[in-house]
């Protein structure tokens, strides 16, 4: 009795058995790592935040001045602070975070998937034989990143645009009540209103952005000169390579960024004809014709309107995300 114990004891179930083909299988099984698109969209979000004052007013001051609105004609800010100013005085300091809602949707979205993909493209990618063959293979991911992301969250951005701006019914009741009244008055094309130069903006500050960030931070690691002159501080290191490859990106975007909130804030109604429109002259028919009317009508430098709020708040935005990111990293 007391060796029929002992071998009931020491019988292990095949299904149970590391030796059994279930197991060897189970073992080859991994599950993907999200972790990428998990701490960019809690890094982005956290940035939109803290940023988001600096991107309302770089919304408004690259809306006014156009002779297409009547409402924009008039160039009622003269700079950053005195927009946010402004703003505060006449509709209070809650208008600076009017669209805010949006904004994290959008980054939820669109952060997720742009720093995931462009991390998970570059994994997936045979380790280059050469440091340009790897700039360039960083270039073409974070591209392609980009334009996908900022694609599929493009009516979270068209929504933000209009709550900002304030040219939509429904903005102090949220996002919702905004995006129903652009579908019931615009179509469901009214969401993505606006799509091709905002891929192109994504494209140029994730092409410029990322990499650069990249260049930058291997310099500084590779480099002990730069370790002695930041001290060898981490933080100090990524929030430099942050502000450099800010700027880079905001020079580089800037036209585009005009041309796509232009587009957004414009509303194209199904029913009503252009001569009818109550608020536009005229109506943007493509990102080029808004382009060549901005240019004519405004000079080239209109093309960078807005351009010091949008570098004042990319540097820390990405400052933010970059430490954030990196400390989620390190855990």
């Amino acid at each position: 009795m007391t060796h029929r114990k002992d071998n009931l004891a020491n019988f292990q179930s095949p299904r149970f058995s590391h030796n059994s083909p279930l197991s060897r299988y189970s073992s080859l099984i991994k599950m993907p790592d999200l972790s990428h698109y998990v701490y960019g969209g809690l890094s982005a979000m956290t940035a939109e935040v803290v940023t988001f004052p600096i991107d309302t007013a770089k919304t408004r001051l690259q809306l006014q001045g156009q002779d297409t609105e009547q409402r924009f004609a008039r160039l009622r800010y003269r700079g950053m602070g005195h927009c946010i100013a402004r703003v505060i005085r006449e509709e209070g300091a809650a208008a600076l975070y009017r669209g805010l809602s949006s904004a994290l949707v959008r980054q939820a979205v669109y952060g997720t998937l742009k720093f995931g993909l462009y991390y998970s493209a570059k994994e997936a990618l045979p380790t280059p034989s050469t440091k340009r063959t790897g700039c360039a293979l960083n270039l073409g991911c974070a591209v392609w990143a980009g334009c996908v992301s900022s694609a599929i969250a493009t009516p979270t951005d068209v929504i933000k645009v209009r709550m900002q701006s304030n040219t939509t019914q429904g903005v102090e009741r949220g996002l919702l009540h905004v995006g129903r009244d652009i579908v019931t008055r615009e179509g469901v094309r009214g969401l993505w209103r606006g799509v091709f130069p905002t891929a192109q903006r994504a494209a140029l500050v994730a092409g410029v952005q990322l990499p650069v960030y990249d260049f930058i931070k291997a310099e500084f690691l590779g480099s002990s000169a730069s370790n002695d002159l930041l001290l060898g501080s981490d933080v100090l290191i990524h929030s430099v390579a942050s502000m450099i490859a800010g700027f880079s990106a905001a020079m580089a975007s800037n036209p585009c960024d005009v041309v796509r909130t232009r587009l957004m804030a414009q509303r194209k109604y199904l029913k009503v004809s252009v001569s009818e429109l109550p608020n536009s002259r005229v109506l943007y028919r493509s990102a080029g014709h808004c382009a060549l009317h901005t240019v004519r009508t405004e000079g080239l430098s209109a093309l960078y309107k807005g351009f010091v709020p949008s570098f004042a708040r990319m540097g820390p935005w990405n400052v933010i995300f970059f430490v954030v990111y990196e400390k989620f990293k390190s855990k």
